[in-house]
């Protein structure tokens, strides 16, 4: 029996996550591969920062909260969807999150939680057709909107936009490719 490289774009994620995690240098490096505070259109780096701060993760906890959920859902949304539309989701996902950070709250972000959450959205649209939403998608929409909403109005250090941007965003992916690879 042989150890199979089944979904190349979550793996390579949480490969790139863990070395970052890892590093000796790695508050170093989460501070440099965090997302932009402000608008920057003309800074490079601006470009790059949209979507490395995914890979950084203020902890072992951090880490492991979004890594546990994007490895359980990620290669069922990778073998449907295929790599290459998956990490373009991530991508998108991940500088839209930034972006409207930067232009809304001037904060920079770490972490993955935008990507997880855009998956657990993504993933409760599996049997979405043209004529019918999936009752686990509303279910899975209230429980994920609701807790992300009472979560706001505790004081700590999560950006619940960025879950909730992130969940959007897989919401959106869903609806509009109906549920298609």
């Amino acid at each position: 029996m042989k150890i199979r490289y089944n979904a190349p774009v979550v793996l390579t994620y949480a490969i790139l996550a863990l070395a970052c995690l890892m590093l000796p240098v790695s508050k170093t490096i989460g501070i440099s591969l965090a997302s932009p505070g402000r608008l920057a259109f003309s800074d490079p780096e601006f470009y790059f920062r949209l979507v490395s701060y995914v890979l950084a993760h203020a902890n072992w906890t951090h880490f492991m909260g979004n890594i546990m959920i994007i490895l359980l859902v990620g290669p069922l949304l990778e073998e449907k969807y295929k790599s290459w539309k998956l990490l373009e989701m991530m991508v998108v996902t991940a500088a839209a999150t930034a972006l409207l950070n930067a232009g809304l709250f001037h904060t920079s972000l770490i972490g993955g939680s935008g990507l997880a959450f855009m998956m657990v959205l993504l993933s409760s649209f599996s049997n979405f057709s043209s004529r019918e939403i999936p009752l686990t998608f509303i279910l899975v929409a209230v429980i994920f909107i609701g807790s992300e909403v009472v979560s706001i109005l505790k004081i700590d250090q999560i950006s619940q936009f960025s879950h909730l941007a992130g969940g959007f965003t897989g919401a959106a992916y869903g609806f509009f490719r109906g549920g298609r690879g």
